[in-house]
């Protein structure tokens, strides 16, 4: 079956295998740990709450990543894409979606920590529920317009999956970045960040840190970043110039996202990781580890 198929340009035999293979690690990993995220929110009923709600947004988002993933090292091993010029399509649609929602999931989480540490109030299911409904409605829309001709998905440098296309860096390109990365990075970015500096310092009156508030944010930019720093010069310089096997390394790096959220959001939370270890292992979670805001 590999030998079928010749070595996408620019790439070696150990090279299209080590990205194959780390495509494969990122999405078994991450589909296991987001999925026992998932099981245990509808098995467990103390970790249902509204605001377990908005992390279950980000484990099914994460999920979502991590099949994109797993159809990017098939096709990965094979050398080719194998679904034809549809099937990039929906493949590219499908990641924007999911990488989106992630990304508005982790900010819905962000607002609703504020309010509950710095201001007291506790989340309604209704809110909880309108909050998950807008995150993947707003991603849908910025994932389609690439479909409706703002924007495009074309195959990635290794030509075994697709994205966002940066290769022509034209003004169609150009402004569906600046408007993307304005509403999907910048300002969850911000609502992250300010949300987290005012958590960190009621923290700091109270003497008591419940987790760590820089976590969120450093996951954001260390796993989104470099993609966005990537497709960002491609709007003002010719990125081709940068060998196709180092332009793939910014995805790559995007693809951990759903096993650290795991461990940000789901492991890194005491009451979710609670609810977790009862799934796990049958042992009741304590009276007082089950206050259905604690995070």
């Amino acid at each position: 079956m590999v030998t079928a198929h010749p070595l996408p340009e620019g790439f070696t035999e150990i090279e299209v295998f080590a990205i194959g293979t780390a495509l494969l690690v990122e999405a078994l990993l991450g589909f296991c740990l987001n999925g026992l995220t998932i099981i245990s929110f509808r098995k467990i009923k103390e970790l249902r709450t509204p605001s377990n709600l908005l992390v279950l947004s980000i484990a099914l988002a994460d999920c979502g990543i991590c099949i994109n993933a797993f159809i990017a090292a098939f096709s990965s091993f094979l050398r080719y894409w194998p679904y034809g010029s549809d099937g990039c399509q929906i493949h590219g649609f499908h990641g924007f979606l999911t990488a989106l929602a992630s990304i508005s999931s982790s900010a819905a989480v962000a607002w609703d920590r504020y309010h509950h540490y710095c201001t007291r109030s506790r989340l309604q299911w209704s809110t909880a529920a309108s909050m998950m409904v807008f995150a993947w409605l707003f991603a849908a829309f910025w994932a389609v317009m690439p479909l409706l001709g703002w924007g495009e998905y074309d195959y990635e440098p290794l030509r075994t999956c697709c994205t966002l296309d940066y290769s022509k860096g034209d003004r169609n390109y150009v402004t569906f970045l600046f408007a993307l990365s304005t509403f999907n990075f910048m300002i969850p970015g911000f609502i992250m960040l300010t949300a987290y500096q005012s958590i960190h310092q009621k923290f700091r009156k109270t003497g008591h840190f419940k987790f760590n508030t820089g976590l969120p944010l450093k996951t954001l930019v260390i796993c989104w970043g470099p993609y966005c720093l990537l497709c960002s010069y491609a709007a003002v310089e010719n990125v081709m110039f940068i060998p196709p096997k180092y332009r793939m390394i910014p995805a790559l790096v995007a693809k951990t996202v759903p096993t650290v959220d795991a461990f940000v959001y789901a492991l890194g939370n005491e009451n979710y990781r609670g609810g977790i270890w009862q799934f796990l292992t049958g042992q009741k979670i304590e009276k007082a580890e089950v206050d259905n805001k604690t995070k």
